[in-house]
């Protein structure tokens, strides 16, 4: 069997996009990415192109097999594993137990992923595909809390548990639940471009689509998880003044500690350094601002912390991989 391929443009046929699911998944990593293609669809359709740009299918160990997910919603399978032919996209999401997919699943990966464009996981179905060998040599993520676990148990992958998803070659992994969403709507820009996967945003009242290598967590976020620790009250007050000059002496004078003491506990308490930590809640002051405003660069800069539009422009560079203009154009609130 070779691998699919499609001409592009509006004579193209539709792309096949293949779930494979199995039971105990979570309903969410089917049904979320999943809509992101009908969606797309009918946005051409209204557009007045009535070739779909899409055909979604379930497949299961068996056609009309009853899927039960993780909350107990029953799924119906289009398809059995071994009858999908013609796969362009393959995805296979996660749940509670991803340990519990077939084997006969994972062997089935195994033959069909080199004969498909593309192949993804949504949150834990990661571990499905490194059961398959299909993520060995390569950088994938999964859900933050079995991160950890699947870098464990699997050594030859380098997990990156921070991105919302990454694509390594034809792979592609995303992170937990609602990211698949994220990596549908990558999908389908990278298939139909930036407009169309926006207004498919738009449309599910997604305000901006996340870069791939946005944090899983908000710095706040974090901090809830330290509450009650020893530096929590400088935590919430590096939040409330970020915007100022905070060096580590004035950090571990505010803590009551000396620097050394302060260092310790800090990496310990918020998993990273002082200097990480701050930047990370600036660049957050700094994307909110970059979605909901107009301001130019040197003054969502001052706003945030930074020294300069030039310092927004290099750290956010490094950190997301594109710039803050690059990341305004892409996605900006049409209400800013």
């Amino acid at each position: 069997m070779k691998p699919s391929t499609y001409k592009t443009g509006s004579g193209a046929p539709p792309r096949l996009v293949t779930m494979a699911a199995y039971e105990g998944v979570e309903v969410l990593d089917i049904t979320g990415p999943l809509d992101v293609f009908a969606i797309a669809n009918g946005i051409q359709g209204e557009n007045g192109v009535t070739q779909p740009l899409y055909r979604v299918e379930i497949a299961a160990g068996a056609r009309d097999e009853v899927i039960v997910t993780s909350s107990g919603i029953r799924l119906l399978a289009d398809k059995a594993w071994g009858e999908c032919s013609q796969i362009d996209t393959l995805l296979v999401p996660g749940g509670p137990a991803p340990e519990r997919a077939p084997e006969e699943l994972v062997d089935w990966l195994r033959l069909t992923a080199p004969h498909v464009r593309r192949v993804g996981s949504i949150c834990t179905g990661a571990f499905v595909l490194a059961r398959a060998g299909l993520l060995d040599g390569r950088r994938a993520t999964t859900h933050w809390s079995r991160a950890g676990e699947l870098r464990r148990s699997f050594k030859r992958i380098e997990v990156d548990e921070d991105a919302i998803h990454t694509r390594d070659g034809s792979i592609y992994t995303s992170a937990g639940i609602t990211a698949g969403i994220d990596l549908a709507l990558a999908l389908v820009e990278e298939d139909h471009g930036r407009k169309l996967a926006l207004n498919v945003a738009r449309t599910m009242v997604l305000y901006f689509k996340r870069p791939g290598g946005q944090s899983q967590f908000s710095t706040p976020l974090l901090t809830q998880f330290r509450e009650g620790g020893a530096l929590a009250p400088t935590l919430q007050w590096i939040q409330e003044n970020y915007r100022h000059n905070l060096d580590n002496e004035t950090l571990a004078s505010h803590a009551a500690m000396s620097l050394r003491n302060f260092a310790r506990i800090f990496k310990r308490e918020a998993g990273t350094t002082p200097a990480r930590f701050i930047e990370q809640i600036r660049l957050e002051a700094a994307v909110k601002l970059l979605e909901e405003s107009s301001k130019p660069m040197e003054a969502v800069a001052r706003e945030c912390g930074f020294q300069s539009g030039e310092h927004l422009r290099l750290t956010f560079a490094r950190r997301f991989g594109i710039t803050p203009g690059q990341y305004r154009e892409r996605f900006r609130s049409q209400t800013g």
